[in-house]
This record gives structure tokens, C-alpha cells and sequence, in this order.
């Protein structure tokens, strides 16, 4: 069984101690470093080698949002590279905090109030891969904040690798799509499209579904109510 190494990042004590407590009673997951602030997770994660980071949004000294930003390699670019995964937690439900996370690179967004088997859940999601924010959400939330996403160089020509038929996939899954949803929709096997969906995500050096929409909007091709 693999072990999910994880680093929890909060300026509490107490709530570093209660996320402990419920990680520890996992057998597959274990919990190699602490951190009070963004700063100084930086440098326990020059120590140690983590799946996942669970962060607080707002602290001192350092966000949880910027340190998110700077563990994922400026917004996405090394989001393939095998670093952590981030998921943040956060007590304020604020549509701008998972945004800004979630631009940052964060592959999840919880509330710190969610029972723990969903907290458990969330952390072996993210350590498989793939993101705990349900797609639509991200979509609202593009849909509402897409005016501050500001194109990158280069952003555009990444997407001339795709196929015409990833692209199609890519502009399901913006819609907030299942797999399921999008294989009958094209009249393809699910397999086939975890295949396309896994293709586009190494084409464009992303770290899932969520990165991808956001993408989307960042090169026009999707825009806002579209």
C-alpha cells in the first residue's frame, strides 16, 4: 500500500494538531511536516518530500495562496513536474479565495468545517490526481472572475497541439462534463475519453481537469456565459 505523505500548513496550532490527529488514524496516510505560515512551508517542503499539502488561505507572513503559487511553479507551468499537490482549507466561504487558489494551482478547495471522512477522501483524491472541485464550480467562478485572468505569452500556440478531437473534449470538460457525461455525448467509450482527457493534460503540462478549464479561458477559447 503507498503512503500519502502530507504537510499541513495552518497559523493555528490547535487546528494543525486536529488535522493531524484525524490523519494519523490513517494507514495510508502520514504526516511529515508542519508549517504556521506560507514561508515557512516553503522551506519544511525543501526538507521533505510531500503528496500533498493541505493549506490554510490566510495567514501571516506568507498566504496560503502565494506559497500555493510558488509550490506549483508560477500558476501551472511545472504542474507536471511531480511536485505536491495543494489542497486548501480554508473557514471563509468566499468565492475570491478559491478562485485565487485555484489560479494559483491548488487541485482542491475545502472548508475546514467538512467532516473529516470528506477531508480523508479529499486528500487521497488529490494524491491520485485529480481535482476535488467540482468542475461547474470552477466554471461559476471563471464565469465570474474571468475578467482578471490575463493572458499569458505563449498560453495560445499550447493549444495548436492538441488534436481536433481533444480540443472537443477540452470544450466538454470546460462545460464541467463527466467523463461519463462527455462519452455519450460523443458516442464514445468512457475509456476513451479518460484517454483524450489524460492526453491534453500531458500536452499541456497540467495538473487536472480544473487547470484545464482555467487554460480554456486564459487562451479565449472559452469565454465568460459562453
Amino acid at each position: 500500500m503507498d503512503v500519502i505523505r502530507v504537510v499541513i500548513v495552518d497559523d493555528q496550532s490547535l487546528v494543525r494538531a486536529g488535522f493531524r490527529m484525524v490523519l494519523a488514524s490513517q494507514p495510508d496516510i502520514e504526516v511529515v511536516g508542519e508549517a504556521g505560515d506560507g514561508a515557512e512551508a516553503l522551506r519544511v517542503l525543501g526538507r521533505v518530500r510531500a503528496d500533498v499539502v493541505v493549506m490554510d488561505v490566510r495567514m501571516p507572513i506568507m498566504d496560503g495562496v502565494e506559497a500555493t503559487r510558488r509550490l506549483c511553479g508560477g500558476d501551472r507551468d511545472s504542474a507536471a513536474g511531480g511536485g505536491p499537490r495543494v489542497l486548501v482549507l480554508t473557514t471563509f466561504d468566499t468565492e475570491s479565495d478559491a478562485f485565487a487558489a485555484l489560479q494559483a494551482g491548488a487541485s482542491g478547495f475545502l472548508l475546514k468545517n467538512v467532516p473529516p471522512e470528506e477531508l480523508l477522501s479529499a486528500i487521497r483524491v488529490v494524491a491520485g490526481g485529480e481535482a476535488v472541485v467540482a468542475p461547474r464550480i470552477t466554471r461559476r467562478l471563471l464565469d465570474r472572475f474571468a475578467g482578471q485572468l490575463a493572458p499569458r505569452p505563449g498560453d495560445a500556440g499550447r493549444l495548436a497541439a492538441l488534436t481536433e478531437r481533444e480540443r472537443e473534449v477540452l470544450l466538454l470538460v470546460t462545460q464541467g462534463l463527466s467523463n461519463v457525461e462527455i462519452a455519450e455525448n460523443l458516442y464514445v467509450a468512457e475509456t476513451t475519453v479518460k484517454t483524450h482527457v489524460g492526453r491534453i493534460l500531458t500536452k499541456l503540462g497540467l495538473r487536472d481537469r480544473v487547470q484545464a478549464v482555467i487554460l480554456a479561458y486564459e487562451t479565449g477559447l472559452v469565454r465568460p456565459g459562453q
